[in-house]
């Protein structure tokens, strides 16, 4: 009983925040939001897993299936991989690679 109170709970909360965050940016539909979210967090836990990427110091965004890559690296390889593993990331159409390189 207990756990399927909290799995309608958890249910409700994300259909209200998929409402809330609604549309925006030019998105045309909700849908595309989502799965904007899904290969931003895709292309976050890659880039967090590889020894090479410090995923922390690299922000990553998504529009239309876009990626923005932003922040900094300690190196033109560092920024390379990263731009790569965005590339490689399942339904990524392009990637913007603005990340700068410490000097």
């Amino acid at each position: 009983m207990k756990h399927t109170i909290a799995t309608l709970a958890l249910s409700g909360l994300l259909g209200i925040t998929a409402v809330g965050c609604a549309v925006t940016r030019e998105q045309s539909t909700v849908g595309e939001y989502l799965d904007d979210a899904t290969i931003t967090t895709r292309v976050k836990a890659k880039l967090a897993e590889d020894p090479k990427v410090s995923g922390m110091a690299i922000g990553v965004e998504t529009l239309k299936g876009v990626v923005q890559l932003s922040g900094f690296a300690k190196s033109a390889a560092e920024k390379g991989r990263a731009e790569e593993i965005a590339r490689t990331t399942a339904s990524v159409k392009g990637v913007i690679n603005d990340i700068v390189i410490k000097p």
